[in-house]
């Protein structure tokens, strides 16, 4: 049975332009857009408020805080990831790449973070498999370089489990994120309760660990994103150096580069460079990393990403439309450019035959009203 579903009276966000018009959709894909109102009886009426592709989220750890919402609390995870699920749809975002953590520290109780991976894509791929997760949803595996059992856990996966990225992070304090080592300090003590001399204790461990095992770990998640058929990312890019490094690993995405330098460079080697929509929310980062306004305003800024507060990403994207003057051109770093980035030719811009994984906002003031969501045609939130 044919399932259409009449949206006019929409602000329509097309990719160079924004029109007043219908959008009509036919069994889970766009099948007109047209300039003016409709009469269709059961048309939606949608008031002027903007109609844009659904939302396209490639790095966000939100699971984890749903698996973890209290330290050493570990939640029930097909709860936890309905409850992402849900959080997802209802703030735009339609398409998501689940950030999991591969790679752990299991010899030490004190140091001890536990291997979750393949249980967490398994739990994910069963549910989406079954049909009770609202939004579309990919597995992206976080290899962490500093670790110790980062070979033995992306062995168990492979090209059956479609992961869509790979990215390469190295949190050893000293560099990248954490080249303030008073930041890392206030992060790792704020955050585990940890005293000043076991902070000590942990940094000349990690600063072991990165030494013995670092180039063993980065040469392996590079093969098993090639063996994977995943988009490879680097992440925490510093210099023009370590973006030279990540090319010639065949990265394609850089995600939040802390420099204007490694930006420059970037955009140099064709990498799409991704920054963290929080940070241009608050007007920086957290870890005293370049703004991503700054980025934004020298041109080097291509695809947004929620981060860690998946509201975040539409509020990004409108801040975007401030500086640049360009609605589309905004919005499409949080569609079709993260699609494009990750070879999803089916979804992303609002055009015959793509997926109709629709978004409906409006505003109040400077800030999104999300009014209404569809996945494949069907209301999501």
């Amino acid at each position: 049975m044919t399932q259409e579903t009449v949206l006019t009276n929409a602000r329509i966000v097309l990719p160079t332009e924004v029109v007043r018009g219908t959008l009509v959709t036919r069994d889970g894909r766009i099948a007109d857009i047209a300039h003016g109102a409709s009469a269709v009886p059961g048309a939606t009426d949608c008031a002027g408020d903007y109609l844009c592709p659904g939302l396209i989220e490639l790095h966000t750890d939100n699971l984890e805080r749903h698996m973890a919402p209290r330290p050493k609390v570990d939640w029930p995870h097909r709860t936890a990831i309905l409850a992402h699920d849900r959080e997802l749809a209802g703030t735009g975002i339609t398409t998501v790449f689940d950030a999991i953590r591969v790679g752990s520290i299991i010899s030490d109780s004190n140091r001890r973070y536990g291997k979750y991976a393949r249980q967490m894509a398994d739990e994910i791929l069963e549910m989406r498999e079954a049909g009770v997760l609202k939004i579309s949803h990919h597995i992206h595996l976080r290899a962490e370089i500093c670790s110790e059992t980062l070979v033995e856990e992306m062995a168990e996966f492979g090209p059956a489990d479609k992961i869509g990225i790979v990215s390469l992070m190295d949190h050893t304090p000293g560099q990248r994120q954490f080249r303030d080592l008073d930041k890392f300090r206030d992060y790792v003590c704020g955050k585990h309760g940890m005293s000043a001399e076991g902070f000590d204790d942990y940094r000349d461990f990690l600063y072991g660990l990165q030494a013995r095992l670092g180039d063993t770990h980065e040469a392996a998640a590079v093969a098993a994103a090639r063996r994977y058929g995943a988009t490879l990312a680097s992440h925490d890019d510093t210099t023009a150096a370590q973006v030279d490094k990540s090319h010639a690993q065949g990265v394609s995405i850089a995600e939040f580069p802390t420099t204007v330098e490694a930006a420059d460079a970037c955009h140099r080697q064709g990498i799409a460079t991704i920054m963290g929509a929080p940070n241009l929310v608050r007007g920086g980062s957290h870890s005293g990393n370049v703004a991503a306004r700054e980025l934004a305003e020298g041109d080097r800024l291509d695809i947004l990403s929620s981060d860690y507060v998946p509201a975040a990403l539409l509020q990004g994207a409108l801040i975007l439309n401030e500086i640049w003057g360009d609605l589309p051109r905004a919005l499409a770093t949080i569609t079709a450019n993260p699609a494009q980035h990750v070879g999803l030719e089916d979804r992303g811009a609002l055009s015959i035959g793509k997926r109709a994984d629709l978004l409906r906002f409006a505003t109040l003031g400077h800030h999104p009203v999300v009014k209404s969501v569809w996945v494949q045609g069907v209301r999501a939130s």
